[in-house]
């Protein structure tokens, strides 16, 4: 099989995205804004849920995207870039929107080169080494279609590069095809947490007396008193690397790894620094919790209130209601701990938890099938990528 080498540029072009107005964001609108965060670290569309930015503005012609168009990373707002250079595939027609700081990867007339090939080839080690080696900042990181077009690869014949995306392919759609059952599972449990804490349509309720907004025998506390809030603690950004043992939680996402831990269960993470302020998420495990998130373990009740029910009252609170701070928004225990939340009857949560714990330990359980798919495509990727692993035409 023949190999040789080449500029990324011989074969593509690599557009800028387009700089919509934050006047027409809205909670409505019939597009989606793509960032930097709708890629995976590893590469791959990653869907933000409610948190995508919607567009109702005018859009100019050439930026609103088709399935199967290619974008690559050019802005990343962490100091490691973990997803800066990575790339990712559309997945539908006439939704997304081709934003700044993404650049949409174009085959030149006539290349010999195949775009799901390429799209693998701009997830593998090599060629994100060259673009975080090559690109500027030190806290934000930024690269340039220069760069990127400039970064030296090995490829095979065309024949050879539309086999070996498609072997590639076959992982990432098993990947996608988990996590799409891994939303539906979750959002299936919020669904119900809803039915039955916020509509109170919880079993039994016929019979069940609400007075001032509380069912009896309910309890409406301060969430500090229903859990104990404390921040993160403090991680220099110098030690953090791109791979490690523990993930590392920082403002909104998992942000590198780390080889301490200070936190070993599940727990709802609530972010209180930065534009993700407010914003809610969980831990898997063991991983280290920086000081730009709270921590939510329970105080009352804690063999019946799991992560789940904190999750879903966070989310229900809508804290990024609450933040303070035009340019570095902000959370506080003081300012949140005072807020009430229901805490139901302990029989109820027991009910409660019967139905949501199988749930998931489902979701979690396609969760770790999606980290044995993603480690066993991330070691077959570089050797295909670089002609170890023979592949026919």
């Amino acid at each position: 099989m023949s190999w040789h080498e080449a500029t990324i540029g011989e074969f593509v072009e690599i557009k800028h995205g387009f700089a919509f107005k934050g006047e027409f964001f809205d909670n409505d609108g019939d597009y989606v804004v793509l960032t930097p965060g709708n890629c995976h670290n590893g590469g791959g569309f990653k869907s933000k849920g409610e948190k995508e930015k919607r567009y109702s503005g005018e859009i100019p012609p050439g930026y609103l995207l088709s399935k199967g168009d290619l974008l690559v990373v050019m802005t990343d707002l962490v100091g490691t870039a973990p997803v800066l250079g990575g790339s990712f595939l559309i997945p539908e027609d006439n939704f997304y929107l081709h934003n700044q700081r993404l650049g949409l990867v174009t085959l030149k007339e006539g290349a010999e080169a195949d775009l799901g090939f390429l799209y693998h080839l701009f997830n593998t080690h090599d060629y994100r080494g060259q673009v975080r080696g090559s690109a500027s900042g030190a806290t934000v990181r930024h690269t340039s279609p220069s760069r990127i077009l400039a970064c030296k690869v090995k490829v095979p014949e065309l024949a050879v590069q539309k086999r070996i995306a498609s072997i590639l392919s076959a992982y990432d759609d098993l990947i996608e095809n988990n996590r799409r059952r891994i939303a539906l599972l979750e959002e299936a449990a919020r669904l119900l947490y809803r039915e039955w804490f916020v509509h109170f349509r919880f079993p039994g309720h016929e019979h069940v007396k609400i007075v001032d907004g509380v069912p009896t025998g309910w309890a409406k506390q301060p969430i500090s008193k229903i859990w104990d809030i404390s921040y993160g603690k403090n991680l220099p950004t110098a030690k953090i690397s791109i791979s490690g043992k523990y993930p590392v939680h920082g403002a909104d996402k998992i942000i590198g790894f780390y080889s301490e831990k200070n936190v070993d269960e599940s727990l709802c993470l609530v972010t209180c620094r930065g534009a993700g302020c407010g914003n809610v998420r969980r831990t898997f495990g063991p991983t280290f919790v920086t000081n730009n998130c709270f921590v939510f373990r329970p105080r009352m009740q804690p063999e019946s209130i799991r992560f789940h029910f904190a999750i879903h009252t966070a989310q229900e609170l809508r804290m990024q209601e609450m933040r303070t701070g035009a340019a570095q928004p902000q959370l506080t225990i003081a300012g949140i701990g005072h807020v009430e939340a229901l805490v139901p009857k302990r029989e109820l949560l027991h009910s409660y938890n019967e139905i949501v714990d199988p749930i998931f330990d489902q979701a979690d359980l396609l969760r770790r099938q999606v980290n044995a798919l993603s480690t066993a495509r991330d070691l077959l990727l570089p050797r295909l990528m670089d002609g170890r692993v023979e592949v026919a035409a």
